[in-house]
């Protein structure tokens, strides 16, 4: 009787190729946004984030005057776990409101192209979110219908090279960097999608919100989108 083979699944992340060899990584980097209000004091909200040992950025909350969010990072999703929680433990963390619907939390993701794979992954979502020029931020999870999973791979491609062209001309003229974090499986609304949006103004934010949809993604494939978040950053962990 033959024996039978089994086969390996990879669930790595696929990047372009380099040196003729295409880069892969099973490495991403987990990305964590959660709301409170009732904190009004952000000197203390910062200096206990700092002991947290979280590599994270405190938000002041636009859109709630006594409100502060903690966007966390870690490759280790368990860090996040273990570290928000000792966070919201402790003051003043501890006498806040957890905000229902602005929980987000995502991955970073490949999607087959990119130059440099463990920068794209890892680095550069840090980079940008930790850079102290990028002063506000927007946050908002997204989810596609069924449809766009229905389209063929090329189709697909086209209709985010629209979506690509669009972040690309704002990354270059300096108004605005995106992150995007895959969050199927792990958002309470089941949600596709986390994007970020982090620039020097907010203006530039809302301006490229505008100008999306008018995509044909956002026009004719976006089934949900929001709650939106927006923060002005009031504290910074140090990069690696």
């Amino acid at each position: 009787m033959e024996q039978a083979t089994k086969e390996t699944l990879d669930i790595s992340e696929k990047g372009g190729a380099r040196n003729g060899v295409r880069q892969t990584l099973d490495r991403r980097l987990f990305m964590q946004l959660t709301a409170f209000t009732g904190l009004g004091d952000a000197q203390a909200a910062a200096a206990a984030l700092e002991r947290s040992g979280l590599q994270a950025v405190l938000y002041a909350d636009a859109g709630d005057p006594r409100g502060l969010a903690v966007l966390a990072m870690d490759e280790d999703p368990g860090v996040l776990v273990d570290k928000l929680r000792g966070l919201a433990a402790q003051a003043p963390f501890s006498g806040a409101t957890v905000k229902s619907g602005f929980g987000m939390l995502g991955r970073t993701y490949a999607l087959g192209y990119e130059p440099s794979l463990e920068d794209w992954l890892l680095e550069r979502p840090r980079r940008v979110v930790l850079d102290p020029a990028n002063v506000w931020a927007l946050w908002y999870p997204l989810r596609r219908t069924g449809a766009f999973a229905k389209l063929s791979h090329d189709e697909q491609m086209q209709i985010l090279k629209e979506h690509g062209t669009i972040g690309r001309a704002y990354g270059d003229a300096g108004f605005a960097q995106d992150i995007r974090l895959a969050c199927f499986g792990l958002d309470a609304a089941d949600n596709d999608f986390v994007i970020g949006l982090v620039g020097k103004e907010l203006y530039p934010l809302s301006s490229i919100v505008q100008a999306m949809r008018k995509t044909r993604q956002t026009s004719e494939f976006i089934q949900a989108m929001g709650p939106f978040f927006v923060g002005k950053a009031v504290w910074r962990s140090r990069p690696a």
